[in-house]
């Protein structure tokens, strides 16, 4: 995903410069609308930062199609080449013709002739592939031109815009005064085909997501060649034609959006349902859900985490910061975390900025600092600032946050779990030798003994120089983890309203199994969401909460 190329870029840089011999493909999915991403990242202007040649499927048959011709443009031009996708591709499904699958050509080995090195003569080399490659994009089979081809109004998409595209005109009735241009060679433009496209051509709609990274690189040829082919008005993003959810660059382009903005293009009126249909869903809908916020799962070992950190920060009372990132955890910044944590960045930061805030003391800085990572964001990011914070000596707590897996992204293996990517063993490599490997002093703690979690945080952050606190539990969502009892409230010993608590259990505390039963007045526990971690247990100040065996 976008965040990832991010970590790519400095090898894909210098690749660029290299060349590469073997076809290498780079697909990356950018997340319109940012529905499960912490940022709405258009990744297309990476590719353009790179100099590498740029797809953008607008299927998933198409997707299928340009991942096995991009690789036959690697080899040819000697690229990286990007094939660049968007969440409603991730998640759409189709028919695919499949073919005969080709056999390697090669066995692998390396050429001692050979020498990928990146040196600054290589600049004029690499422009020179990139013309090999716009050559190509000009016959490529992923750009085409629908409608009448004098037609004054043009509109110009990619990716699954141009679906959207080709459907409003067809809603609209424009097809005999309406042309659309659909790109899947987005960068370097094909500027033969699209000089062809622009002649004639008087008002131009552009449809992509997220930025006008199009529209921008359509303009500027224009304004090279404007000489030739002469005025034209530009609907798109930047004349907010063609508008988010926020600004024009912000949020997902929906069929609605592109239906009126074709329909502004042709100059039609646009109804998005008729009253008859807008009477049935009005009739039939049901009604509105309350919004709710984004959560740990119930029984999840970070609910725990958090507490007891915010527990522990609160009794030292010297107002400790605490710093987050990337993974289930990062919900600690929000309510189900407690609010928690007050900086989330990307894989490693947290570490990294706690050990510089630790030295911050010769500007008078005395805040306790705590870093919270996960076991896997430990083995991919945080080793180096780890070694940079034990050597600077930097008071700093470092919470690692132990499942045993990784749960944000599908449960994959990590090199704590001791099995490989494809599941066969292998000798794992527990956080703790690491650390005391690298001279921290290091402890593990069950975050689910919550009293011995807040005493264990509580007295490490009155420890001087670095130190690593474990605070594992397996993850809820594991099938190795058993369901072998729930809790229960004994509505015996629960007085509701009447406690003085607040609500403690399901307001406070906030594990979703923890519900209001507004008939008894009384907290219940959900016996389906109720994983049986006993946290609860733990906290409820009227003992009111204990174990149920399931049979």
């Amino acid at each position: 995903k976008a965040d990832g190329l991010n970590v790519a870029l400095d090898p894909l840089t210098s690749l660029a410069y290299s060349g590469t011999k073997g076809g290498l493909v780079v697909v990356v999915c950018d997340d319109p609308g940012a529905h499960s991403s912490t940022k709405e990242e258009d990744t297309r202007y990476l590719a353009r930062a790179c100099h590498l040649p740029l797809l953008e499927p607008a299927t998933v048959e198409e997707a299928k199609e340009m991942t096995r011709w991009a690789f036959d443009l690697s080899e040819a031009v000697g690229l990286p080449v990007f094939l660049r996708s968007v969440t409603r591709i991730a998640h759409a499904r189709g028919s695919v013709v499949l073919g005969a699958l080709r056999p390697p050509p090669r066995t692998a080995r390396y050429d001692l002739k050979d020498r990928f090195i990146t040196l600054s003569v290589f600049h004029q080399v690499l422009h020179q592939r990139i013309a090999q490659a716009r050559a190509r994009f000009e016959q490529a089979p992923f750009n085409r031109c629908e409608g009448p081809a004098d037609a004054s109004r043009l509109v110009i998409a990619s990716g699954p815009s141009f679906t959207y595209a080709r459907e409003a005109v067809r809603l609209l009735g424009a097809g005999d005064e309406v042309r659309v241009l659909k790109l899947g060679t987005t960068w370097p433009l094909p500027e033969d085909l699209l000089g062809a496209q622009l002649r004639g051509a008087r008002q131009v709609l552009f449809l992509e997501e997220i930025e006008p990274f199009l529209e921008t690189e359509v303009k500027s040829y224009w304004a090279q060649h404007a000489a030739a082919l002469g005025p034209m008005t530009f609907l798109g993003k930047a004349s907010g034609h063609v508008a988010g959810s926020g600004d024009p660059g912000v949020g997902e382009l929906t069929p609605e959006i592109a239906l009126r903005a074709v329909g502004a293009l042709a100059g039609r009126e646009v109804a998005l349902r008729s009253e008859a249909f807008a009477r049935k869903v009005e009739q039939v809908k049901l009604g509105e859900l309350a919004p709710r916020a984004l959560a740990f799962c119930p029984g999840c070992p970070h609910r725990a985490s958090f507490w007891a950190i915010k527990a522990a920060l609160e009794l030292d009372g010297r107002q400790g910061v605490v710093l987050g990132d990337i993974g289930c955890y990062t919900l600690g910044a929000m309510q189900t975390g407690y609010f928690t944590l007050k900086t989330v960045h990307a894989m490693g930061s947290g570490v990294g900025l706690a050990s510089g805030f630790g030295k911050l003391d010769l500007l008078g800085f005395t805040q306790p600092v705590v870093a919270v990572i996960g076991d896997s964001t430990f083995y991919h990011a945080v080793v180096p600032a780890l070694v940079n914070a034990r050597y600077n000596d930097s008071p700093v707590l470092v919470v690692v946050l132990d499942n045993a897996t990784t749960a944000m992204t599908g449960h994959q293996p990590h090199p704590g779990t001791g099995r490989h990517a494809m599941g066969d063993l292998a000798p794992a490599l527990p956080i703790e030798a690491i650390a005391r490997g690298l001279g921290l002093p290091t402890e593990v703690q069950d975050p689910l003994q919550v009293d011995e979690t807040v005493e264990s945080v509580y007295r490490l952050l009155r420890t001087d120089g670095a130190k690593l606190l474990i605070l594992r539990s397996p993850c809820v969502l594991l099938p190795s983890v058993k369901r072998l009892r729930r809790a229960a409230v004994d509505t015996t010993r629960c007085i509701g309203e009447a406690c003085g608590c607040g609500r403690f259990c399901n307001r406070a505390f906030s594990c979703p199994a923890l519900v209001w039963d507004r008939a008894l007045e009384r907290a219940r526990v959900d016996e389906v969401l109720c994983s049986g971690c006993g946290v609860c247990i733990d906290l409820c100040p009227r003992e009111a909460i204990a174990f149920q065996e399931l049979a």
